[in-house]
């Protein structure tokens, strides 16, 4: 009697944290795919000079985090309809899904951060005063803040299954060195620098700049890794199925 009581104990647990994971997903996915049409929707408006010149939005690391993070939380929703049997294997699709987000969705998301410490000491070198005409503080915050706990809450609400550490760190260095490329393309294009902040260095100092940043992601990787195996532990039954 008393086995099939922590039985059934365990059963409903799982159930609820099932719903739970799967509620989460959905209001994530739903939250972005509103942020993005709120910025899209500004595409018309008086626009700061130079802002859009080129690549339009897609050379700002803020919008194509926002982007991450639609196709993360839509990619997870998906998986979550499907069924998951006892001590069956990982699907392909769940694989893909926390490789995602353990090598891009996370230490992108957390990024977000470096944006508040530069904005802290002076604003005009990452969000120049001229952007509060366009976006209105609560859409500051739900691109620049929001993100950070609700990465943090994707940690709580599910395990992730993370690559080997080397493999995890060559594929976010690898997309790091193409996204600071396309920033010097942008710029050897049209002479305007992404983010201001970037007019301010020597060439050998925008490298130094650069691969401090590629430090941080890895940093922030690790960070990620750290978390899952805390709070999920090594032998949690995702993590062995695998």
């Amino acid at each position: 009697m008393v086995m099939k009581f922590v039985f059934q104990q365990q059963t409903v647990t799982a159930d609820m944290t099932g719903m739970l994971k799967k509620f989460y997903h959905i209001v994530a996915f739903s939250w972005y795919i509103f942020v993005i049409q709120s910025v899209y929707a500004k595409r018309n408006s008086d626009k700061p000079a130079g802002m859009f010149v080129y690549g339009g939005p897609w050379k700002y690391l803020t919008f194509l985090n926002l982007v991450l993070q639609i196709v993360f939380f839509g990619l997870a929703s998906v998986n979550d309809l499907q069924p998951v049997g006892k001590g069956s294997k990982t699907s392909l699709l769940c694989l893909c899904k926390d490789l995602l987000f353990s090598v891009f969705a996370f230490p992108v998301g957390m990024v977000i951060l470096m944006f508040w410490l530069i904005f802290a000491y002076d604003r005009q070198l990452v969000y120049p005063a001229s952007m509060d005409s366009l976006f209105p503080p609560w859409m500051n915050h739900a691109m620049h803040t929001l993100v950070l706990p609700i990465v943090f809450g994707e940690i709580l609400v599910e395990p992730h299954i993370y690559p080997k550490t080397k493999n995890g760190l060559a594929a976010l260095g690898f997309v790091s060195v193409a996204y600071s490329g396309w920033v010097v393309w942008v710029y050897l294009t049209v002479g305007i620098w992404v983010y201001p902040l970037l007019g301010m260095f020597s060439s050998s100092g925008l490298t130094v700049f650069f691969f401090y940043n590629m430090l941080v992601l890895a940093l922030l990787y690790l960070l990620g890794q750290t978390l899952n195996r805390k709070v999920w532990g090594k032998e949690h039954p995702k993590l062995t199925r695998t």
